[in-house]
Formats: C-alpha cells, sequence, structure tokens
C-alpha cells in the first residue's frame, strides 16, 4: 500500500492555508476554529461520519448531501460551512482531519505560538501548568500551549514534546536506562 501521508499533507496545508486567508478577511480566525473543533468533534464521536469521510465508496453527491445535513443539524455556516461543501464536492473529505490541524497550526504559528506535547505520569494541576508554560516560552521565546496526556506507564517525570526536540525526564526511561548500564557492566 502507497503511502498517502505526504499527499494528504500536502492536501492539508493547501486547504488550510486558503482557508485561513479568508477567515484572516472576515476577521473570524477564531470563530471559525471554534467551528472546525465542532465538526472534529463530530467525526470523533461518530463511526458513521468517519467512514464517510475516509471512504472512497461514497461518490462526492453522497458526501455533499451528507455534509450539507451535517452542518445544517450542528448550526455550522458561513466561511466554515460553505467550506466544507467545497471540501466534499471536490472528494477531500479524507483530508479533513489534518485540513483541520493543519488550521490550528497556521494559526498558531501566526500569533507566535507554539503547541508542546507533554506527556506526564499524573495529572498536572493549574499552577504547575502555569510554571511548565513560563519555562517553556522562556526558552522557545514564544508564547507556548500546552497539550498534555496523562501515562501512567511514565512512573514519573514527563516527556515534552515541541517541534522535532524531545526532553524525556520520565522515571521510566531513566529506569530503562539504568538497567542497560547494569546489564554492560554485569
Amino acid at each position: 500500500m502507497a503511502d498517502n501521508s505526504h499527499h494528504i499533507s500536502g492536501v492539508a496545508e493547501r486547504y488550510a492555508s486558503s482557508l485561513f486567508e479568508l477567515a484572516a478577511e472576515a476577521k473570524s480566525i477564531d470563530a471559525v476554529a471554534k467551528d472546525l473543533n465542532q465538526f472534529q468533534a463530530m467525526i470523533d464521536s461518530s463511526t458513521d461520519l468517519q467512514r464517510l469521510v475516509t471512504s472512497p465508496v461514497f461518490s462526492a453527491e453522497d458526501q455533499s448531501r451528507s455534509i450539507v445535513a451535517l452542518i445544517g443539524k450542528a448550526g455550522i455556516s458561513g466561511l466554515v460551512g460553505n467550506f466544507l461543501k467545497v471540501v466534499a464536492r471536490n472528494r477531500r473529505l479524507f483530508a479533513l482531519p489534518a485540513i483541520i490541524k493543519s488550521y490550528h497550526e497556521t494559526v498558531a504559528r501566526e500569533r507566535g505560538e507554539v503547541t508542546a506535547d507533554v506527556k506526564t505520569a499524573h495529572a498536572l494541576s493549574a499552577a504547575q501548568e502555569k510554571e511548565l508554560k513560563a519555562a517553556l516560552s522562556g526558552v522557545t521565546g514564544k508564547t507556548v500551549a500546552l497539550d498534555v496526556t496523562v501515562d501512567a506507564s511514565l512512573l514519573g517525570g514527563l516527556i515534552v514534546k515541541i517541534g522535532s526536540r524531545q526532553v524525556d525526564t520520565s522515571l521510566r526511561t531513566k529506569l530503562s536506562t539504568l538497567k542497560h548500564a547494569l546489564k554492560e557492566v554485569g
């Protein structure tokens, strides 16, 4: 099976960029992001909608009719409503999750923000999140948003990834490193 991730990425970036330009002209960047998030939540919560978005079996007409009905029911109109109709008509629904992600990345980049993917063994308190944001902002020189996931298998500590840089201070990794070091000694 061929790797389509580069193709999807290119499609997503072009569509997201166009949507961002239209949203900026209309001064509705945040409203568009909110509507996109609402539609992504609909995709995430419905296996039928996931099938409609990803399956090539459905015709462009079927996809368009379904999208029109869904956005009408969800109250998504205006720029995002029209955008979703165009995406369906052009048979690009398969790229919609990547388009939504790319749109958010474009918004963040334009605002000088970066997102740090943080895995932690235990949920962070508000004070810990604030302190981590401040530390990461100091390192990056940008406003940092946190995308925190809890992974109990880390045992303690955290793993922070910003772009291509990653810092792993998890107890699991430290124990694994110690285990390998002890094997080499013994």
